[in-house]
């Protein structure tokens, strides 16, 4: 299916999460003077604009970026991104995380796209490849399979399907069982919705017996709009780095005292 657009949803409270955990990894890895890898299976278009009609339709960046950007330390590196975008594109400019990976990456890493949708493969492209970035306009979870494991070897993966459709819920423990085996020292970062039916819990049930030494941090907030069955945020990750813990239980706090405050 192709019908879910990101741009509806950049710069949402999942957002937030994802891309902050995801900057402090990449920051961990670009410590280390070794190559890496990052590897995007559902990448969108890497560059959305927060006064678009699709943001302002939604108001989920409102509740999202534009009331949490002001409780992250100074320094962070997610913070860092964010100032370099809205350098180059204009403050409404807010980065997906192929843009964040793209603008953490130094040369000589590698940086792998994919994306089914046409018009988001185009706009990515315009984004990305002036970074270096290889895109795909394929099924993320094949080049994934056909890339692992990949050149150089340290590296980090983001599996951050829509969930428009059953299967995907079903899919991921095997898909990311079937990557760590090929690449075993590969950090699998896996996105996914708390939802009010609970879709998500039986696969986190089976990758939580694969997986018992990931990573696995959620956050709660109300839904979105009246009607909205999204009720939070989580990511769960094999081999996580040194350090992601701290910054998750950070972030953590981070959102309750968020939850606390009105607006």
């Amino acid at each position: 299916m192709l019908s879910y657009q990101h741009a509806y949803h950049a710069g949402n409270l999942a957002d937030v999460q994802k891309h902050a955990l995801l900057c402090r990894m990449l920051e961990y890895l670009t410590q280390k003077d070794k190559p890496l890898t990052y590897i995007e299976t559902h990448a969108g278009r890497g560059l959305y604009r927060l006064d678009a009609d699709e943001a302002l339709k939604t108001g989920e960046a409102a509740q999202g970026i534009t009331r949490l950007e002001a409780g992250f330390p100074a320094g962070h590196p997610y913070l860092q991104r964010l100032a370099e975008v809205r350098a180059r594109h204009g403050a409404a400019a807010y980065p997906g995380s192929p843009l964040l990976a793209a603008l953490s990456l130094r040369e000589g890493d590698r940086l792998h796209l994919a994306d089914l949708h046409p018009q988001e493969v185009a706009a990515l492209r315009a984004n990305l490849v002036p970074w270096g970035a290889h895109v795909r306009a394929e099924d993320g979870f094949a080049m994934a399979q056909a890339l692992c494991p990949p050149m150089p070897r340290r590296g980090l993966m983001l599996v951050d399907p829509s969930y428009e459709v059953k299967e995907d819920y079903e899919a991921m423990p095997r898909f990311l069982s079937t990557i760590h085996r090929k690449w075993n020292v590969g950090i699998l970062m896996l996105w996914y919705p708390i939802l009010v039916s609970g879709a998500h819990r039986e696969m986190l049930a089976a990758l939580t017996a694969v997986f018992p030494d990931a990573l696995r941090h959620e956050v709660r907030f109300p839904p979105a709009r009246a009607g909205h069955r999204m009720l939070g945020s989580g990511l769960f990750v094999v081999n996580p780095p040194f350090g992601l813990q701290a910054e998750a239980e950070r972030l953590t706090a981070q959102f309750a005292a968020l939850a606390a405050t009105p607006g």
